[in-house]
């Protein structure tokens, strides 16, 4: 006679599968976890070699110089450096004038300037949202400091997630940590693009005004520097009335900031 199984006692499936997935899973996220960190000592190890060499290129350099190149136009690209003693003291105070009032005194992040920043996006979206068509997301667009912006040209893309501006906080500190300001801003002002193709404050001076960064004026510095927001779209109407009006307003803002 056979015997009749116990539904009661009927053996529960085996926990291996399972055991094994999430040993899996473990060890993915360990990976990523490694990965992250490595990714962070490259990055210190970067900064801290720029503290006595100057970079070949940057990351948003060599995405340009790709597209330049695809397109045949790689004649445009401009650029030659140059130290920060050959850099004219008025475009430093133009450029941190338009960009960063508070560059000599803040660690990396203005954190009212973001504030700032996120409110005005925030009237914008709202301002977006009662017209038609299809609401795009809010970005944060502004608020960023001549760090930040350095950070994000060096090391990263142009997208503007919150990942990425996460990753741009982060480098931001590092480079405070690990450079001083006057060489933040050497850096700087050698690797932001001023026109299409256009980098570095020697090739944008050589570009509109036909002579040395070195020796720029106060009004020439300052029609420089409002370029900065959108360097290929205002590149093309640097003598417009609009950007003549917005130099002179930094023009006169030049001699109450503080450069290092």
């Amino acid at each position: 006679m056979s015997r009749r199984r116990d539904p009661a006692r009927t053996p529960s499936p085996p926990r291996a599968p399972v055991r094994a997935a999430a040993r899996a899973l473990g060890l993915m996220l360990l990976g990523v976890l490694l990965a992250g960190l490595a990714l962070q000592m490259v990055w210190i190890a970067q900064i801290a070699v720029l503290r006595i060499l100057d970079p070949p290129s940057t990351a948003f350099q060599r995405s340009e110089l790709w597209r330049l190149l695809q397109a045949g136009e790689s004649a445009r690209w401009r650029q030659q450096w140059v130290p920060y003693e050959r850099i004219s003291p008025h475009l430093k105070r133009a450029v941190v004038a338009a960009e960063d009032a508070t560059f000599v005194e803040h660690f990396g992040v203005d954190w009212d300037a973001l504030a700032a920043a996120r409110q005005r996006n925030e009237r914008l979206l709202a301002r977006a949202r009662q017209g038609s068509g299809p609401v795009r997301p809010a970005r944060l667009v502004g608020g960023s400091t001549i760090t930040q912006q350095l950070a994000k040209n060096l090391f990263l893309s142009g997208e503007r997630t919150l990942w990425r501006k996460a990753q741009e906080l982060w480098l931001a500190w590092m480079l405070e940590a690990l450079l001083d300001k006057r060489r933040i801003l050497e850096l700087y002002l050698n690797c932001v693009e001023w026109g299409d193709g256009i980098f570095g404050a020697e090739a944008a001076a050589q570009h509109y005004f036909r002579k040395s960064a070195a020796h720029l004026t106060p009004a020439e510095a300052a029609r420089l520097a409002v370029l900065l927001p959108a360097p290929k779209r205002y590149g093309r109407q640097v003598t417009s009335g609009v950007l003549t009006q917005r130099a002179g307003v930094i023009q006169a803002r030049m001699p109450a900031v503080r450069i290092p």
